[in-house]
């Protein structure tokens, strides 16, 4: 994933275009560059491996002007993340500045032909036969810019997103999407590009979706949208409900601290208008109930921390409907021939919209004629688009690679998908769905509780950041919020860390215990699930009697658990399909401080991006 703007108007365009490019840091920052035409038609560019801030060095000894620019952070995929690497890449007449999302899948053939033809190549990248063909498409007659790049996509495999620059045209800017994100902002007079729209939402909040195969042309004037056969087309405009303090850190030590705090507001605004005359109402475009009606079975495919979410879906839905629910690491999914008909309900939980393996299982069901339910955050992304409805997470920005309030967010949605089945399919009356609801409805409240023991977690984490290893123990659905701790602890503190269910822990892994080896247990609720208690507290004294640390999450007021403790995080009662909504919060905060106390950049771990757009 890489994160790309472009801009035409009146304003300075490197101003807009590195401005954009910070917000977008978070897609990937191994590289950064910029492109910017003058005038009088020359092409400025500047590029420089690393972080931005080795861009801004290289910057501060340049005079570029021009209002029109285009630019590009990089995660790389093809060539190594050096400066030879990083984009904006252009042809040999330095004519063309071309920056691209996603893997050009027949790159290799392409720039065979091309370096037959005599082309002399700069780079290791696929990017860089862009530029190559765009100059060859003009070179032969193309009618314009545009058009060029409309011919040159017809000749592209894979998945990508391309914005590209002319010096002969210096009031154009031309952008193309397949398979990948790119959403244009209307400004006054001026237009923006963008992986994101926190690209350009300093200056407007109107935007534009990109459709699948699409071209589009801005300039300060305007803008058109072709598709990939030349036929104008419309974008779907929609305003955007968030603006530029969501993507500023705040006064916060690092963003992931900021989004871990804003969980109450991202989970209230997804619960906001689902409830209705005493109805569950799923999704923005009104799925039928009487389709629901007719599920016998669903499955969830997911990814990484949202394969997680979809782990506490399965409890809800089975628990409250009694269909079977199967979750599926959507990489998996379409491998393995799974069984699909229309009676098949797909929920698909992503974040971005854009993650390669999920969008690749969804078209595998829909092909299978099931019905697809997207969960995401990132409206008029492609995953939600291919969906026959779609439950948006209105969680707002997420800067942090590793995934918060978007995780918490994501578990209210799957909830709500849960009581929308049992109410279409009977399984429950209507006054417990309403009774249900409006527990849910209160927990925006008690995680801004739970959010009271983040400086304790902190310090906590400050006198163990020197573990080798930590293991994550959990039930029911304390087993998905133990794997989340997990993957939170790898992904930013790059320790070994593993989530076990904790009836499994004899079986194999207590061979691991061995003495002040931090052990994180999150508790059942002694009320909720006093059997499932009751096991966990034996499994405590097992790894305890090892002399493991133990560092057990429990519900204020469980006595028992607290024996058991070498450190106690106590957390409200709430009823236990809800309770992954808090227990999440100290894993959270674990990570990131431990990431922070060995030094760390916890908003931007190393080799991950927000999110994978290619699989």
């Amino acid at each position: 994933m890489c994160g790309i703007v472009g801009y035409v108007g009146p304003r300075a365009a490197l101003d807009v275009v590195v401005q954009g490019l910070r917000r977008l840091e978070y897609r990937g920052y191994d590289s950064s560059g910029v492109a910017v035409v003058s005038a009088g038609g020359q092409l400025q560019v500047a590029k420089k491996a690393g972080r931005i801030e080795n861009l801004d060095t290289e910057l501060a000894i340049r005079d570029i002007s021009g209002r029109t620019g285009i630019g590009h952070t990089r995660w790389a995929t093809h060539g190594a993340p050096n400066d030879q690497n990083a984009h904006p890449h252009l042809d040999e007449a330095q004519r063309i500045a071309v920056v691209h999302n996603g893997i050009i899948e027949n790159f290799s053939e392409l720039r065979t032909a091309l370096k037959n033809a005599g082309v002399e190549f700069r780079s290791e990248t696929d990017s860089e036969t862009v530029a190559h063909l765009v100059a060859a498409e003009l070179a032969a007659g193309a009618t314009d810019l545009a058009e060029a790049v409309r011919l040159v996509c017809r000749k592209l495999a894979g998945a990508f997103t391309l914005v590209v620059l002319d010096r002969e045209h210096p009031d154009t800017v031309v952008g193309a999407r397949r398979n990948s994100p790119l959403v244009l902002g209307v400004g006054n007079r001026e237009n923006f590009l963008g992986s994101d729209v926190a690209a350009f939402i300093e200056y407007t909040n109107q935007a534009v979706e990109l459709g699948q195969d699409q071209i589009v042309e801005i300039s300060a004037d305007g803008y058109r949208i072709l598709d990939f056969d030349g036929t104008p087309v419309d974008g779907v405009r929609f305003t955007i409900d968030w603006d530029l303090t969501a993507a500023e850190k705040g006064g916060y030590d690092y963003f992931m601290l900021k989004e871990i705090d804003e969980q109450p507001s991202a989970v209230q605004a997804t619960l906001m208008g689902h409830f209705l005359d005493g109805q569950i109402v799923l999704d923005e475009q009104r799925l039928d109930a009487s389709i629901l009606r007719e599920i016998d079975k669903v499955f969830v495919v997911a990814c990484g921390t949202a394969y997680h979410a979809g782990l506490i879906a399965k409890h809800a839905i089975e628990h409250w409907t009694r269909i079977p629910v199967e979750v599926e690491m959507a990489s998996e999914f379409r491998y393995r021939d799974p069984v699909l008909d229309r009676q098949t309900l797909v929920v698909a939980i992503s974040q971005s919209g854009e993650t390669a393996d999920t969008l690749e299982a969804v078209r595998h069901a829909k092909d299978q004629k099931a019905t697809v339910l997207a969960i995401c955050n990132t409206n008029g992304a492609q995953i939600p688009r291919e969906s026959d409805a779609v439950l948006y997470t209105h969680a707002g920005p997420e800067i942090g690679v590793a995934a918060t309030k978007t995780f918490t967010a994501q578990v209210a949605a799957v909830l709500i998908v849960a009581l929308a089945l049992a109410q279409a399919r009977g399984t429950k009356f209507g006054d417990e769905i309403a009774a249900e609801y409006q527990m849910l409805e209160a927990m925006p409240a008690l995680i801004t509780e739970a959010l009271g023991v983040v400086d304790q977690v902190r310090t906590l984490a400050r006198e163990i950041a020197d573990a080798k290893a930590i293991l994550f123990l959990g039930r029911h659905v304390g087993y998905p919020v133990a794997l989340e701790g997990a993957l939170k602890l790898k992904e930013l503190a790059y320790m070994h860390a593993e989530g076990f269910p904790a009836g499994e822990l004899k079986h194999g892994p207590i061979a691991l215990i061995e003495p002040g080896l931090p052990v994180v247990v999150v508790m059942p609720s002694p009320g909720g699930r006093p059997v499932l208690h009751s096991k966990m507290l034996s499994n405590i004294a097992e790894i305890s009697a090892r002399g493991a640390r133990t560092i057990v999450i429990a519900e204020v007021g469980d006595e028992r658990a607290a024996k058991h403790a070498a450190h106690l995080i106590e957390l409200p009662v709430v009823p236990t399909l809800l309770s992954p909504l808090l227990t999440t919060i100290p894993m959270q905060v674990l990570a990131a401080e431990i990431a922070q106390a060995r030094g760390f950049d916890v908003d931007k771990p190393r080799n991950l991006a927000k999110s994978v757009t290619v699989e």
